[in-house]
């Protein structure tokens, strides 16, 4: 029996320990989408959008719709057009005013296509024109209104 303490851990001679420890010192990182599997959104947002196209958005005609959906946790839903035709998306960065929108809102926007085939549409501009009588509407900022 012997008082000695145990040796230190020798640093790793082999090429695979090497590797194994470098992987582990990777885990200590704050994570990074670049690093992980997380796929990047492939829809504009308002901050994604290229200038170019915010122009052209701009520049065409505001169309009236009803609002489908809307989830704000998600950060999108639809609207149905009043001319009729398909639903068009909705992202929560293009929603102005002070309303999240609820079903039933009635609302005036523009339209954007959306990359990289350009062959569905975006609602961009919205803005809520009338609210849905008998609901209750949130603010951005958590205040709960009924109409």
């Amino acid at each position: 029996m012997s008082s000695e303490p145990p040796a230190p851990p020798q640093p790793p001679t082999h090429q695979a320990s090497v590797g194994l420890l470098d992987t582990q010192r990777g885990r200590n990182r704050s994570p990074s989408p670049l690093r992980s599997n997380v796929v990047p959104s492939p829809l504009p947002t308002r901050r994604t959008r290229t200038f170019s196209a915010t122009v052209r958005a701009s520049q065409g005609p505001i169309y009236k719709g009803v609002c489908k959906c809307f989830c704000r946790s998600k950060g999108h839903g639809f609207i149905t057009p009043a001319d009729g035709g398909p639903d068009i998306f909705l992202h929560i960065s293009d929603v102005e005013g002070e309303y999240v929108p609820v079903e039933g809102d009635e609302v005036t926007y523009k339209m954007c296509s959306i990359p990289p085939k350009h062959e569905k549409l975006q609602a961009v501009e919205v803005v809520i024109t009338h609210l849905a009588p008998g609901t209750k509407h949130e603010t951005w900022s958590g205040h709960v209104v009924s109409s």
